[in-house]
């Protein structure tokens, strides 16, 4: 079935296309209309989480199922912007790399007018070797001394997803921190590139350094997240057995 995408703002410049031409599977819905679209049109594949889709002028979730001959458009975030009350999350695993261009839309998209600090953590991969994972000590004592030429992320996605929305809860309960963003790589990062990014803001300082704070170090301790040190002619799993909750919690 043939499907019409309309872009705006942000996603229009970023294509240089108003519409795009879908070529569908019968039965298939907005979550898989996006991934088509962000297959043929990369660029707009970050935005996943920020915008929202409306099929032939009627807001929709992403299981809603299209027909031949729609029109689904791609509404990114509107011009009126969250009040100080509201909440704001992202919360993503992509192959894209993290750079610039989404560290400032990350930073539009999480502070409003009332926010007087915005913190941000980029965890960039860096040439030494990291904690082996219990069980691969010995392969890790084989590359002692060489340098890490690169990461390689796997994830249990849906998994990953529901343990940051837990965390996000969190931050919300315990610094009163409602808007963040948390993007987190999946694949291969090279050295030097960005794996992670969090973007929290707060209307003062104290509280949005440690909710960024807490968002880190609980990602790293629960989301079932994987990563191997490359080097030239082998690789190490890294790591230690996940946490269970937050660390106040009983966990095993």
């Amino acid at each position: 079935m043939r499907v019409t995408v309309r872009l705006f703002a942000q996603q229009r410049a970023q294509t240089g296309l108003r519409t795009h031409e879908l070529q569908l599977p019968e039965g298939a819905d907005v979550a898989a209309a996006w991934t088509a679209l962000a297959a043929d049109l990369p660029v707009i594949a970050p935005a996943w989480g920020s915008v929202r889709f409306a099929r032939n002028g009627s807001y929709v979730d992403t299981a809603e199922p299209l027909a031949d001959g729609d029109e689904l458009a791609v509404i990114p975030p509107v011009a009126g912007g969250a009040s100080a009350d509201e909440s704001f999350r992202r919360l993503q695993l992509s192959d894209a790399t993290i750079d610039g261009d989404l560290l400032g839309e990350l930073r539009d998209a999480v502070a409003v007018a009332a926010d007087g600090a915005v913190v941000a953590f980029v965890g960039q991969t860096r040439e030494t070797a990291g904690t082996p994972a219990p069980g691969q000590e010995e392969a890790a004592a084989r590359f002692a001394g060489q340098i890490v030429t690169g990461l390689a992320y796997e994830a249990y996605e849906p998994m990953v997803l529901a343990v940051l929305e837990q965390i996000a809860d969190e931050i919300e309960a315990r610094f009163g921190v409602h808007r963040l963003a948390i993007v987190h790589r999946v694949g291969e990062v090279a050295v030097g590139e960005s794996s992670v990014i969090i973007v929290v803001a707060s209307p003062h300082r104290s509280e949005a350094f440690e909710a960024c704070r807490y968002a880190i170090e609980e990602l790293k301790a629960r989301a079932p997240i994987w990563k191997s040190d490359r080097f030239a002619d082998g690789s190490v799993w890294l790591g230690a057995p996940a946490r269970h909750g937050p660390p106040d919690a009983t966990s095993g």
